[in-house]
């Protein structure tokens, strides 16, 4: 094979990378649209969350990790027997986990240092578990 025809043929794969960077660059209507879209966005998804995690006796230390989030069906309507309500209620909660161990820093001697933090890997909508989730049971 000649040394023309092998660029002839890494071209049109250059020109590819180099429209699907400039693309992906340029503050167009569609990427406007697309924050538009998270806005009335109904499902529950992985998305990245940061957070400080603290513990009596260490300094805190800012965590970016993946957690669910997202917006998911749930619905009333009232029947003639108690409780007089049909509810359908579910939240965004995790599917599948792994858990992940780092060291706070500035901790005293007599505390352990390590810290354990859910990372999502699968988020779905479900009935909302107190092992897993902060769950409101009352107005």
């Amino acid at each position: 094979m000649t040394l023309q025809r092998k660029k002839t043929q890494w071209r049109p794969r250059l020109v590819l990378c180099w429209f699907l960077l400039w693309n992906c660059l340029q503050p167009d209507s569609r990427h406007q649209a697309l924050a538009i879209n998270l806005q009335r966005f109904t499902g529950c998804a992985v998305r990245e969350f940061t957070f400080l995690a603290k513990k009596p006796g260490c300094r805190g230390l800012h965590i970016t990790t993946d957690a669910c989030w997202g917006r998911c069906e749930t619905w009333e309507k009232p029947v003639l027997d108690p409780p007089y309500t049909e509810s359908y209620q579910r939240v965004c909660t995790y599917n599948k986990t792994r858990l992940v161990t780092v060291k706070l820093p500035g901790c005293e001697r007599n505390i352990d240092p390590t810290y354990t933090y859910p990372v999502a890997l699968r988020c779905d909508c479900g009935v909302c578990l107190t092992s897993t989730t902060e769950c409101l049971t009352s107005v």
